[in-house]
Formats: structure tokens, C-alpha cells, sequence
């Protein structure tokens, strides 16, 4: 018999503790290349963002990922982090957006500004279902145009994104789409208003409802005044908090779309039918937004660190779309063609003229 026979088996007792730790660990490393990856291209798309306000760091990230996937599709090793980065960091960046919102000032301007919003989106939505029928345009690509239009641009694209699980073309389409109605709206509304004889607050309550990204609202009002500078901008912010009953009513049906999927449609994807139902009927970051919101409200977020928050809440949004745009299918953006920015236009008209019929109803400014 061999030494090696003679010798007791040693028995290993393994750590409990250790398999989740090893098992985090390995996921944080196959995610880091990614992620360092979506942050290297959301670095210079910020600084082109301040020093471009009207374009914005998301929008300028969103561009360049496309265009360095056009040139080079990142290898495989980089896709875990870039799907982190366009998925949870998105998340992250919309709980942060809450540190911003005053739900006291919603309540303050609510009462003004609250039929000409709801009025907005509601026209906004509808024109987006039908409109985006007849064009033949996705269902997650219409809803991310209309909701862009509807809510506020970029932001509510990137709440809405992980709820209905839409694609990366889809929303660097929107996106897109979005910014290039901001830029138009920047350089006629002013005029517009100086045409109708707006005051300063109208002007404020037509800017903060019609135009989405908050650089292009005050780009747009403060051009038009310090009053309706200031005066569109927490109504930008009151508009945001429209981002909950939107999400919310998309997650409902989501989990139903996706509960009924394995019964009627054969072809349905188990990823989006799974996806559906761990999201549940209330997001985790949707909670989270409020939360913020509430604390900011109370007292809890001080002054001095709304700045700071804004930008780096700012600045996730951009890693996230710089993401996307990295993960981007080009040839699915070419095969949209012009319909969806079509799509854009007709919205962002329904918006406008939405919005001056209702204010001229309620207030003759």
C-alpha cells in the first residue's frame, strides 16, 4: 500500500460566507472594463457639455458611443460593465434627480402650471400611441419619444428605459430625437414669445412645459428674462415628478403584458416577460426618487450640496448614455430611417401648441 493510501483524508468545511463574497467579487470584476470604458467616453462628452449647455453631457455621450461603436464594437469583455453602466447607473441617476425637487415648490407652483402640464402630456401621449401607429414605429421607441417630449427629455428616457426594458437603439433614437427639438425650441421660442406678447411668467410656464432638458429650458426662458428664467425652471422641476405616475403606470403594464405573454403570443421574449416581473409594479429607483425628493424637502439634503448632487446625478446620466450608445446595434438606427424623427417633429408641435391653447384658456396671459 502507497504513503499516499496510509494518509486521512482531509475534509475541507467550506465558508458559508465565502462563496457570495467570491461570487460579488467575480461580477465587480467582469463589469470593471466596462464600466471604466462608459466613463473614459462620458468624461469628454461632459466637458463638451458645459461647454455646449444647449447640447448637454447625456446628449453628447449618447453620440459618442455611438460613434465609437460605428468605428469599433467594444470586445465581449467589456459588455458586462457597459450593461451595468447603461442599467443601474441609469437607476442611480434618477434617485439622485429627486435631490433637486422641492415638493414644496410643486405644491406652490402646482396649482398654476398643473392643468397645462397633465394637459401637455396627456395630449403628447396620445398623439405618440396614434401617430406612432400609423407610422409603423415601435411600440418601446414611440413610448420613449413620447415620454421624452412629454415629460422632461433625457431624464425621463432614462427613468423610463429600465421599466419597459427598451433597446439601446431605440434610445439613443430618442435621444437624438429629443435634443434636436431642444435646439429648435431654443432658437424660435423667444420670438414666439415676443410675437404674442407673453409675459414673463406665461413665457416661463410655456418653456418649462414645451421644452425638456433643463439646459435648453433656461437657455430658452432666460433669453427671455430673469423672471421667466426662474420661474420656468421649478416648473421644469414640478414637471419631473410626472416621471412617477408615468413609470408606474408603464410597469403595470409591463407585468401585465408579461404575465399574459406565455399564453397568447409564442414568439414573446423570456427576457423582457423576466425583466417585467422582478421590476415589479414599483421600481426600486422610483422609490428611491421619492425618497430624495422627501429629504430634500425636509431639510435633510443641505443647500450647499444641491450643486454637487446635481452635477454628478448629471454626470451618471451621461456614463449610462454613453453606454447605450456603446451597446448600440447602428444598422438597427439605420433600419428606423426617418420615421421616428418625424415622429419627434409631430410631437414636439402637438407639445407647443398644447401648451399655449391650454395657458391661453386658463390665464389670457
Amino acid at each position: 500500500m502507497s504513503d499516499d493510501a496510509e494518509k486521512p483524508a482531509v475534509v475541507r468545511t467550506a465558508d458559508p460566507a465565502a462563496a457570495p463574497r467570491e461570487r460579488w467579487g467575480r461580477r465587480l470584476a467582469e463589469r470593471v472594463p466596462g464600466l471604466l470604458l462608459a466613463v473614459a467616453v462620458a468624461a469628454p462628452a461632459s466637458v463638451l457639455g458645459a461647454w455646449f449647455p444647449v447640447v448637454g453631457g447625456p446628449v453628447a455621450g449618447v453620440v459618442m458611443g455611438v460613434v465609437v461603436a460605428a468605428v469599433r464594437r467594444p470586445a465581449e469583455r467589456f459588455r458586462p460593465g457597459v450593461a451595468a453602466a447603461g442599467r443601474f447607473v441609469l437607476q442611480l441617476a434618477v434617485v439622485l434627480l429627486g435631490c433637486g425637487l422641492s415638493l414644496t415648490q410643486v405644491v406652490e407652483v402646482g396649482g398654476s402650471s398643473l392643468p397645462v402640464m397633465v394637459g401637455t402630456l396627456a395630449a403628447c401621449l396620445a398623439a405618440a400611441y396614434v401617430l406612432g401607429r400609423r407610422l409603423g414605429i415601435g411600440r418601446d421607441l414611440r413610448t420613449l419619444i413620447g415620454v421624452g417630449t412629454g415629460v422632461c427629455g433625457a431624464s425621463a428616457i432614462a427613468a423610463v428605459t429600465p421599466v419597459i426594458g427598451a433597446a439601446s437603439a431605440e434610445v439613443a433614437y430618442a435621444v437624438s430625437t429629443i435634443f434636436l427639438f431642444n435646439i429648435v425650441a431654443v432658437l424660435t421660442f423667444p420670438f414666439l414669445g415676443h410675437l404674442l406678447d407673453m409675459g414673463q411668467q406665461s413665457f416661463g410656464l410655456f418653456a418649462g412645459t414645451a421644452v425638456n432638458d433643463m439646459s435648453s429650458v433656461v437657455a430658452s426662458a432666460a433669453t427671455y428674462g430673469d423672471e421667466a428664467g426662474q420661474y420656468a425652471v421649478v416648473v421644469k422641476l414640478t414637471r419631473t415628478l410626472l416621471i412617477v405616475p408615468i413609470c408606474l403606470w408603464l410597469a403595470a403594464v409591463a407585468r401585465r403584458r408579461a404575465a399574459a405573454a406565455p399564453a397568447t403570443d409564442s414568439t414573446a421574449d423570456p427576457r423582457r416577460a423576466a425583466r417585467a416581473n422582478v421590476t415589479g409594479l414599483v421600481p426600486w429607483f422610483l422609490v428611491g426618487f421619492l425618497l430624495t425628493a422627501l429629504a430634500n424637502t425636509v431639510g435633510l439634503v443641505p443647500e450647499r450640496a444641491h450643486h454637487g448632487l446635481g452635477v454628478l446625478s448629471v454626470f451618471l446620466i451621461t456614463v449610462a448614455l454613453s453606454a447605450i450608445g456603446l451597446s448600440t446595434d447602428v444598422r438597427g438606427l439605420r433600419r428606423a430611417g426617418p420615421r421616428p424623427l418625424l415622429l419627434g417633429a409631430c410631437l414636439w408641435i402637438v407639445v407647443s401648441v398644447t401648451s399655449l391653447l391650454l395657458q391661453y384658456a386658463t390665464t389670457r396671459w
